[in-house]
């Protein structure tokens, strides 16, 4: 009796582990990950799952969807998938929510203690959220205002230039989406309006990324982005808003 009692609940669980297997698009989703103390959720109630995938080409392990992403992204303009847009080096205090609030006054604190995205005009001398600039808010595990959950940080521009060479289909949103890091197009959030935008001034849809690397002598930071005729990497403020895509140290 007792081994029929415990074949039964050896098959209960794993019948839940194996609906959980695909509500998670067929992987486990790590029940111990853990995000920074303060970090705030957009949707609480669809918290970011942290779910890892392998590089085909570097071997390094990233999560599988931008911070903020409710799913896996289905396709390059699934919604769902968009994420959060945040200001470099800012901590997940509620700024990156693609409908928050938004004010004028620069931080002279590498924490604001408010949740609204900083307006920065683009008379400004660093164009950055705050003065003055601090470098180190996103460098390595434990760099101040790590946003990626618990054994995570925000990738190197090298990190996402390796990456580019596991690409199928092109150099191109096309590559980003077929890559196993099924890359979206999740728009930005421009500095000095704090709109939010899936295309730029041409129409072009794009998808922006934030690397944790310094633009080199200038007050800017490095940026991955890619739309359907190109993918590169290039300099903008550090006071736009875009998607961040974490990887594990």
């Amino acid at each position: 009796m007792k081994k029929l009692l415990l074949f039964f609940l050896l098959l209960s669980c794993y019948q839940a582990e194996k609906v959980h297997a695909q509500l998670f698009g067929g992987q486990i989703k790590s029940s111990n990950f853990t995000y920074p103390i303060g970090t705030v959720h957009c949707k609480p109630q669809n918290r970011t799952a942290v779910i890892e995938v392998t590089s085909p080409v570097t071997g390094r392990i990233w999560m599988d969807r931008n911070l903020g992403a409710e799913q896996v992204a289905t396709s390059s303009t699934d919604a769902l998938a968009f994420g959060d847009l945040y200001q470099w080096g800012r901590a997940a205090d509620g700024h990156q929510c693609r409908n928050s609030g938004t004010r004028s006054t620069i931080s002279s604190s590498d924490q604001p203690g408010h949740d609204d995205f900083i307006l920065v005009p683009s008379s400004s001398a660093t164009d950055d959220w705050k003065n003055p600039q601090n470098n180190n808010l996103w460098q390595g595990l434990t760099g101040e205002n790590n946003p990626c959950p618990a054994g995570f940080r925000v990738p190197t521009e090298v990190e996402f230039t390796s990456e580019r060479q596991s690409w199928t289909g092109g150099n191109n949103s096309v590559g980003a989406f077929n890559s196993v890091l099924k890359l979206p197009l999740s728009g930005f959030r421009e500095r000095d309006t704090g709109i939010v935008s899936l295309v730029d001034d041409l129409g072009r849809a794009y998808g922006m990324l934030w690397t944790s690397t310094i633009a080199s002598g200038e007050n800017e930071a490095r940026f991955f982005a890619y739309w359907s005729g190109n993918a590169f990497v290039n300099s903008y403020p550090r006071s736009r808003g875009y998607s961040v895509r974490c990887i594990k140290n």
